[in-house]
């Protein structure tokens, strides 16, 4: 199972999302997209869901607190408790053993962030 992990600025666009996406593998393939919990609804979120035919996994901070993540950004430590949302979100979703197979990229006006992980599900 290949889950795409998004970490975004509140007011990302539909097209930051998908670049970053897109920069990251691609929606092919994959299972689901992951982000934050408090995150999950956002519109932009909910159009690129639309666009590729996947549903979004919310993943509660305090799980994403508790996954190691390939980079480091200290402004998502400090909020999240986690090096990467992206990263965190993907791992957390993909399953117990999951690995990254994308780590964290950004997208270029650096309000969206992707990462693939594959796993066996959670």
């Amino acid at each position: 199972m290949k889950v795409a992990g998004l970490g975004f600025r509140q007011d990302v666009t539909l097209a930051s999302l998908r670049e970053a996406l897109l920069v990251a593998g691609g929606p092919e393939g994959l299972a689901a997209l992951a982000t934050v919990s408090d995150k999950a609804d956002a519109e932009a979120l909910k159009l690129l869901a639309r666009e590729c035919g996947l549903p979004i996994k919310a993943v509660p901070a305090d799980v994403l607190a508790s996954v190691d993540t390939a980079t480091q950004s200290k402004f998502v430590a400090e909020k999240f408790g986690t090096g990467s949302v992206a990263e965190a979100a993907a791992l957390a979703v993909a399953g117990p053993r999951a690995r990254l197979i994308m780590t964290r990229v950004v997208s270029q006006d650096r309000s969206a962030t992707a990462a693939i992980a594959e796993g066996d599900g959670a």
